[in-house]
């Protein structure tokens, strides 16, 4: 597609918000200075009021209202994609600024037929967004995160693996998001929601594929890996998607609850033993020096300590002395 093309393409750009406003205002900032601007930004509001104050923008930007006590993340961008106007469909988390080349490196791969893209991601540490910042800022600070794919060595590359799928930043044409009937509102709160769509993608022979470009900035905002304080959504959204596909997602995160004491498995499936210790949500936070947290790292840690445990265990039994019958016997044999 020739940049010609590209300007001629019209491109719905897509997100989700609660709270966060400082988050939504660098996000169209970044989209006011694409090379290939969008026709519009639709906004899935996940609160009782709208947005004010956000920042003039050199295409339309629309509001709905997505209310909901839990996070609606299915049912929201299930209404942003409805109400898109334009076929190319550009979904970015609200924490997610856009790179100039973003909207143009998406617009020249998706068609009809060419299945889901997802495009680079970069973290910034805290601080990067607190004054004006600039592009080349945020190059000289971002990382890539431990736990994820890096960009392909191509252009595009195939994802072989629909647990990949991750909807911070992705692209779809409206005909393949059809297909793939969007996300499942079963899937409320947080987690699961994700992989969920990445399966039925692959179900519906819609391929999902890496793409070298159309980066993203990752804005810093605290919360924890693996993701403690919403332990209830993700037992219950495992259990959704163990009843639709067979087997439970998620299960990084389980095991790392299940070695914390957190959850336990029942005959009636999983529950929440005890809610999670300072210690504990100390260990998962995203410390601001941390420009990302990583449930991996985490992991790794609870399983080298449940290893000592258990190595302790063995020579403490190891250690104690045997019933004097038992030496007796020994003896007599």
């Amino acid at each position: 597609m020739t940049q010609a093309q590209i300007r001629d393409t019209r491109v719905s750009a897509l997100t989700l918000a609660r709270g966060r406003s400082a988050h939504l205002a660098n996000v169209i900032r970044g989209l006011n200075q694409q090379t290939c601007p969008p026709a519009e930004l639709v906004i899935a509001v996940m609160q009782e009021t709208l947005y004010t104050d956000l920042p003039d923008a050199d295409f339309p930007i629309r509001q709905i209202k997505v209310t909901g006590t839990e996070l609606p993340l299915s049912r929201a961008r299930n209404i942003v994609a409805k109400h898109a106007k334009f076929d190319t469909l550009v979904f970015l988390d609200v924490d997610c600024i856009p790179a100039p080349e973003l909207i143009a490196d998406y617009a020249s791969l998706v068609e009809p037929g060419a299945g889901l893209f997802m495009g680079e991601v970069m973290y910034l540490p805290a601080g990067a967004t607190d004054a004006g910042w600039t592009f080349a800022e945020f190059d000289e600070v971002a990382v890539r995160h431990s736990d994820r794919q890096g960009p392909p060595v191509a252009r595009t590359k195939p994802c072989g693996d629909y647990r990949c799928f991750w909807s911070l930043n992705f692209a779809i044409h409206r005909a393949d998001w059809d297909i793939s009937g969007g996300f499942d509102e079963d899937f409320v709160g947080y987690g699961g929601e994700d992989t969920d769509f990445g399966r039925t993608l692959e179900d519906r022979g819609v391929a999902i594929s890496w793409l070298r470009g159309a980066r993203v900035y990752h804005q810093y905002h605290e919360h924890c890996m693996p993701p403690v304080h919403h332990i209830s959504s993700i037992l219950r959204n495992t259990e959704i998607f163990g009843q639709k596909w067979g087997h439970r997602t998620m299960e990084h995160w389980l095991r790392a609850f299940r070695l914390m004491g957190l959850v336990d498995d029942t005959p009636d499936g999983l529950r929440q033993i005890r809610e999670p210790s300072r210690a504990q949500i100390d260990l998962c936070f995203q410390q601001k020096h941390m420009p990302f947290a990583s449930s991996g790292q985490v992991l790794q840690l609870l399983e080298e300590n449940a290893a000592r445990v258990r190595t302790d265990e063995a020579s403490a039994r190891a250690s104690t002395p045997r019933h004097r019958h038992d030496a007796h016997a020994t003896a007599a044999e």
